[in-house]
């Protein structure tokens, strides 16, 4: 009974040692990181770092956190953030941002308030950190910018997952429900407020191949960057208007893609009314192009539903025989 006793002892002395040290770690190698990004002309600051929860969990609190990268001009300041692991896997870290902090760029502060903002992220032992999982849940995001606008949206979910057999690409799936836009956007799109106020339905899903891992050098050095995009599915719903998409890109160096995306347009004349609002139509060249997009609605055997191509190449973009200008940019910054 005695060495019965005894061992139990021993191994609580044990395992206290292993979750002190462990502790220790976390709240150290968060120090050190907040370190090194002042080393580097950051903003890094957090007035506490703690980390609780024994014997079954470690959760690190940093209380006060400013961050300001100074090669993006972003900014960050949260009132606290919590990093939550359970004691026998601390490499499956939940993170918690609090209901209201703001985010500022150099020409606006936005606030952000929230009913919920979660991410459970799983990353590779070591140093490097090597992200396998991230979910991020959302819910009842209200954005509020110093520049006069504000968006919200009701829930969301970002699920990004690296494919086993290759280590920088990422199956990326994303949804969301009654997406209000931001002002400036809406008034863009839809001056004439035909549309509802808010996109009711998003769905994204997509294969994503990086040029290098997301590891905790995305966040220390800069991030990785497209190389291609296998799209299985886009699919946005807002009002009558339906969009649906598949398709393949490449994407250079400098963030250009290039390929082809077939897409599904129901109650197409809504959509093209965006189109055209969004300045991407010459005024000149409108009616001619709807005749065509007729064309194609006709083809298709339903005179509200286009199928065509979405051609990316050169730079440029063109649905069907309509030209739309410069291709969108995907670098990230």
């Amino acid at each position: 009974m005695r060495k019965l006793v005894g061992i139990v002892v021993l191994l609580g002395i044990a395992l206290s040692g292993a979750w002190l040290g462990w502790a220790y770690v976390l709240e150290r190698g968060f120090a050190t990181w907040l370190e090194a990004r002042r080393a580097e002309g950051w903003v890094a600051e957090a007035t506490r770092i703690d980390t609780t929860g024994y014997p079954t969990r470690f959760e690190t609190v940093a209380t006060n956190l400013d961050l300001a990268d100074p090669a993006t001009g972003l900014a960050w300041r949260l009132p606290q953030i919590a990093f939550q692991a359970v004691a026998h896997d601390p490499t499956d870290i939940e993170v918690v941002v609090p209901p209201a902090f703001t985010v500022a760029s150099p020409d606006q502060r936005i606030s952000v308030r929230s009913a919920t903002i979660r991410a459970s992220t799983a990353v590779d032992p070591g140093p490097s950190l090597r992200l396998r999982r991230a979910d991020i849940t959302l819910a009842g995001i209200d954005l509020r910018s110093t520049a006069g606008w504000d968006a919200a949206l009701t829930d969301g979910l970002l699920r990004t997952e690296r494919i086993a057999d290759d280590e920088t690409r990422q199956r990326i799936n994303f949804s969301a429900t009654d997406v209000r836009p931001a002002q400036p956007i809406r008034a863009r799109l839809d001056p004439a407020g035909i549309l509802p106020e808010t996109i009711a339905e998003v769905l994204v899903s997509a294969d994503v191949g990086f040029d290098r891992p997301w590891d905790r050098r995305a966040v220390e050095d800069r991030r990785p960057q497209i190389r291609d995009i296998d799209l299985s599915r886009v699919r946005a719903i807002w009002g009558d208007a339906e969009l649906e998409a598949t398709g393949q890109l490449t994407v250079d160096d400098s963030g250009v893609p290039t390929g082809e995306i077939t897409v599904r347009a129901t109650n197409w004349r809504e959509i093209f009314a965006v189109i055209q609002n969004a300045g991407l139509v010459p005024e000149t060249l409108a009616p001619a192009l709807e005749g065509a997009l007729e064309f194609l609605a006709g083809m298709s055997g339903n005179p509200n539903t286009i199928d065509a191509p979405l051609r990316l190449g050169n730079g440029l973009v063109s649905f069907g025989p309509i030209p739309m200008g410069p291709a969108p940019n995907l670098k990230i910054r």
